[in-house]
């Protein structure tokens, strides 16, 4: 049976943790130079239909290192954007390459493919869920704080794909979350029955950032309004007031917290420029464990090596 990497909850911790591993494995080879040509001759098809600036060098960057190829497909590039049918283009896809990345909107239309596709489908980001992007979150947090056990996460903003899956990783991993969203702005309510279902108690929700924030090891936030939902821009930042992650609401976590953001950033809103800049943040190096945890995962699923 084809393995995919669609959801966090389709793995379990060890899993998880194994990714994790072997992201920093593959992180020090190349920081050593030490060829690791684990997909040579694997071609990876890259679909879009939403834009990208991390998900698409990360991924074409990481094929190329991993010996592979990595084959970008937008939506004018390709049937897709015309109407064929999903399951079409999955099954034929399927036969050309080996192995398929989408960045979509619906999970719906990454579970459809991946259903039809006989090679492994990856989720670049969906409405939904962003998995690559947590992972590459927590291997930051474990190259800062040596693991994410014991640690309080702290979520400040939008209920989107990025809080949905940081309640996945929570309750999956387990440690302690709490997300601080404004009302109607809450994260998907059969993502947190089931992580509540998964583990009791490791994820609270509030409306008031501060209470989110205090005492957190790590802050996380994202932008008020996702790809799709510019239209809202002036309604969000007013339900958005005094959500801004700035020097006073930071002030709030530990001195020694690490600042996470998936980007991009608008700086002036979600987070200040001083805290984006500033010593506890660790937004580069997360930007750049894309790279590393998607390697991880390619290998993982694309290598017939367990």
């Amino acid at each position: 049976m084809t393995r995919h990497f669609l959801a966090l909850h389709d793995y379990t911790k060890d899993e998880l943790d194994g990714l994790l591993d072997l992201a920093g494995e593959l992180k020090e080879k190349q920081k050593q130079g030490i060829e690791h040509h684990l997909l040579k001759g694997k071609t990876l098809a890259m679909i879009f239909e939403k834009s990208s600036t991390r998900t698409r060098i990360s991924f074409e960057v990481g094929m190329y290192q991993l010996g592979g190829h990595g084959l970008f497909i937008s939506n004018k590039d390709s049937q897709i954007g015309r109407g064929e049918p999903i399951r079409d283009t999955a099954r034929v896809m399927s036969r050309y390459c080996d192995g398929v990345m989408i960045r979509t909107f619906g999970q719906e239309i990454a579970e459809e493919f991946a259903e039809y596709s006989s090679v492994p489908v990856i989720n670049g980001l969906t409405d939904l869920f962003h998995p690559c992007q947590i992972l590459a979150d927590l291997q930051t947090v474990i190259e800062h704080k040596k693991s994410y056990e014991g640690l309080k996460f702290a979520w400040v903003g939008d209920g989107n794909n990025m809080a949905n899956t940081w309640i996945e990783a929570a309750a999956l991993c387990g440690f302690d979350l709490v997300l601080a969203c404004p009302q109607g702005y809450e994260p998907d309510a059969q993502v947190l029955a089931w992580a509540e279902a998964k583990s009791p108690g490791r994820v609270t929700l509030t409306t008031d950032p501060a209470v989110a924030v205090a005492g957190a090891d790590v802050v996380n936030t994202d932008v008020w309004a996702s790809m799709g939902q510019e239209e809202e821009q002036r309604e969000r930042e007013k339900a958005f007031a005094g959500y801004c992650l700035d020097d006073n609401l930071l002030g709030r976590a530990k001195p020694d917290c690490i600042v996470l953001h998936c980007l991009p950033a608008h700086r002036g809103e979600e987070i200040s420029d001083s805290v984006i800049e500033g010593k506890n943040s660790v937004v580069w190096d997360e930007a750049e464990n894309r790279l590393h945890i998607q390697k991880a995962i390619l290998v993982r699923l694309m290598s017939g090596q367990e």
